[in-house]
């Protein structure tokens, strides 16, 4: 099954109440970023990747590494959609002894590819798994999501040049272009513009979108899967706290939770949202 635009529309909106809810309950986590990336995630687990309980573990899966790790409240958010978590189980999200913790943890968590978190290494594992696929023969496709702060460390740039290499074309970087990290905008902290030429340098498939347009997320990830012979790098371009008023685009969101009165007003206007 595929989803139409309005009906993905939809269940962001719902993930992104959630994803709120979630971290409020915790009392920590990251808002900011999880929001941001959430139309990305959804158009990818609903329209490509198209997890379910039966495949969710099968060798011929499509992959997705949640490079960006501390936005995992979104990537937990879409697996309770998909019935891989419970709705109580997801309300346990950075609690002791929970599966849900605030970094993916693939040894407690085996619906997710990679413990992440550590960033600049994402990348890298979804290049190895890739890699994996193209010697054994699969038809897979491997999925990382990054951070734009995160595109900052060395080890990315490692990969970005290795991937066409070994012309991986079973490989889609998918960057969260938000604009923000937790020390202020990416700009002013170490800017990593002109982007797209510097890709393009590197030998990737490189596409630019609006990274809340459904249409064209869409398109992009038809893009990725029909381009052979080198990897493609989707720079999505969001906003960072997307939908909460008070959030978009603040920095101060990265890395805090809302108070109640706070989550009852991010609800209120996410829930207004046509």
């Amino acid at each position: 099954m595929s989803y139409t635009i309005d009906q993905l529309k939809e269940v962001a909106k719902d993930l992104r109440i959630k994803c709120i809810e979630i971290l409020t309950e915790a009392g920590s986590g990251h808002p900011g970023g999880s929001l941001s990336s959430m139309d990305l995630i959804t158009a990818l687990f609903l329209n490509k990747i198209k997890r379910t309980k039966e495949n969710a573990l099968s060798p011929d899966r499509h992959r997705f590494v949640l490079s960006k790790g501390h936005g995992v409240p979104a990537l937990y958010s879409i697996l309770s959609h998909l019935g891989l978590i419970t709705p109580e189980e997801l309300n346990t999200l950075r609690k002791l002894g929970s599966r849900l913790q605030g970094h993916p943890d693939y040894v407690a968590l085996p619906y997710v590819e990679a413990s992440t978190g550590s960033l600049g290494q994402g990348l890298s594992i979804a290049q190895g798994i890739a890699l994996a696929g193209k010697i054994d023969k699969k038809n897979y496709k491997v999925y990382c999501l990054l951070g734009d702060g995160e595109i900052q460390e060395g080890q990315v740039w490692e990969s970005i040049m290795s991937a066409p290499k070994f012309k991986l074309d079973n490989l889609c970087a998918i960057l969260d272009y938000n604009k923000g990290q937790i020390d202020g905008y990416v700009k002013d902290v170490m800017n990593v513009e002109p982007l797209a030429d510097k890709l393009k340098a590197f030998n990737w498939n490189v596409i630019t979108i609006d990274g809340h347009n459904f249409d064209e997320i869409l398109n992009a990830y038809n893009q990725a899967e029909e381009t052979k012979g080198k990897p493609t790098f989707i720079i999505a371009n969001t906003i960072k706290g997307k939908g909460v008023s008070f959030m978009e685009g603040n920095n101060e969101w990265h890395g805090k939770s809302p108070s109640k009165s706070e989550c009852e007003k991010a609800i209120q206007e996410l829930s207004s949202v046509k």
